[in-house]
């Protein structure tokens, strides 16, 4: 692994990977000010500035930008999290100087425009008014808030709509003031590139940036909760969450592991017995899902008013039963999924870019692949069986619903579940 790390006296952090063999490279800035960081009043801010970095710059209009990069047959992107702002972009290798130089131009001098900034609004609004009409989109924005109820991480990323309609020039400014430090800034790259030539183009770029005190993120506490909302559609959408370990936790492969037998694909359990066997639903699924401080393991299925009690029987009967009845071979099967699916994954340049930023966000280095999948092959079905008692019996469990679902249990009745 041709990893190189390097940090600017401003604290600000470059990692690259050279891929030998790659023509094209992709390259971006990781920002720690994702959903997590606003205050109430920010709620969607994030998300917005996103928006607006791409709407023009002292430099460039919005139109300049997209023809920057794609009149050489790139591609530019963003995405805000609950944790992360990311701009990246997918280059071929004489062009990543361009890259970089467009990535820091939306970064550093955004215009922040009165009119583009009412264009973005409408466009967000659409946003926040497709995800309220997609109820397997919404009702994960609610299982987050339960789980979370009162913090920041818990509260959707795009933002509550009269929130986005009401925010301005100065509320981006002031959120880029409060979180955009360089010491919060990651600068990844992977691909054809050379790491002493971005070391040189990111001093050159980012290096003038002051360091300053950006306030620490309001620790993650699930404590679980309920929200049902009774709809008449088709189906109902029926999301539980379990309280789970942190990516710094070290039984965070251990969740990972259990989530992929559990419900990570068509020989899991769920799968198996819910969909195959009794045929409930079309979709189920679980998946571990951490952070820097917290994380779960979320199950979602949707399924028919008539059929929704007994999925949710079976469900937990599955999750319940889990520490009791785990063979090896399942275990065997998850550890070899979740490594093909790391290693496959990894074959794309813009993977490997993610992949450095968030090792060196979460521990200040990126493990080597030889050490995460030897963490993956260390996980036992001890291990799982283990982490599945825990979760079942102290950590806390929440759930959201939504459609015809009066005859789902009750938050009680699925700690219960869980406990037999």
């Amino acid at each position: 692994m041709n990893v190189q790390i390097a940090t600017l006296s401003n604290g600000f952090r470059i990692v690259t990977e050279r891929m030998p063999g790659l023509a094209s490279a992709s390259l971006g800035v990781w920002i720690s000010a994702g959903g997590r960081h606003e205050r109430v009043e920010q709620n969607g801010i994030a998300h917005f500035l996103e928006h607006m970095a791409f709407k023009g710059t002292r430099r460039r209009n919005a139109r300049q930008i997209a023809e920057a990069i794609e009149d050489v047959g790139g591609y530019l992107n963003a995405y805000t999290s609950r944790e992360t702002t990311a701009y990246y972009a997918r280059v071929l290798e004489d062009d990543v100087p361009l890259a970089l130089d467009v990535i820091a131009d939306i970064l550093l001098d955004p215009m922040f425009e009165p009119r583009e900034i009412e264009v973005e609004r409408g466009v967000i609004l659409q946003e926040i008014g497709q995800v309220l009409d997609t109820p397997d989109d919404i009702v994960f924005d609610w299982l987050q808030e339960v789980s979370y109820p009162g913090q920041p991480i818990g509260r959707s990323i795009l933002g509550p709509a009269e929130r986005v309609g009401a925010f301005g020039r100065d509320d981006l400014t002031t959120f880029v003031a409060e979180r955009y430090a360089p010491d919060q800034m990651i600068l990844a790259a992977a691909g054809a590139v050379d790491h002493d030539a971005i070391v040189a183009a990111a001093e050159r770029t980012f290096g003038h940036l002051a360091p300053r005190k950006v306030e620490r993120p309001e620790p993650a506490r699930f404590t679980g909760g309920e929200r049902r909302e009774i709809r008449p559609l088709e189906q109902v959408h029926f999301a539980l969450a379990i309280d789970a370990p942190s990516y710094r936790d070290d039984d965070i492969y251990v969740s990972q592991v259990y989530a992929s037998a559990l419900g990570g694909g068509m020989s899991s359990r769920l799968f198996q017995e819910v969909r195959e066997r009794h045929g409930l639903c079309y979709t189920i699924f679980a998946q571990a899902g951490a952070y820097a401080d917290g994380g779960h393991v979320t199950v979602y299925a949707g399924t028919g008013e008539d059929q929704i009690a007994d999925l949710a029987r079976l469900t937990l009967d599955q999750i319940a039963g889990f520490a009791g009845d785990l063979n090896e071979a399942e275990v065997s099967r998850a550890r070899a999924q979740m490594k093909a699916g790391l290693l496959m994954g990894l074959e794309s340049p813009s993977s490997r870019a993610e992949r450095l930023a968030r090792m060196v966000a979460i521990w200040g280095r990126v493990p080597s692949l030889e050490e995460t999948v030897a963490r993956i092959d260390a996980v036992t079905a001890d291990d799982v069986r283990r982490l599945s008692a825990e979760m079942t019996g102290s950590r806390g469990v929440a759930l959201a619903l939504y459609g015809p679902g009066a005859a789902a249990p009750d938050l009680d009745a699925i700690r219960e579940g869980l406990a037999a």
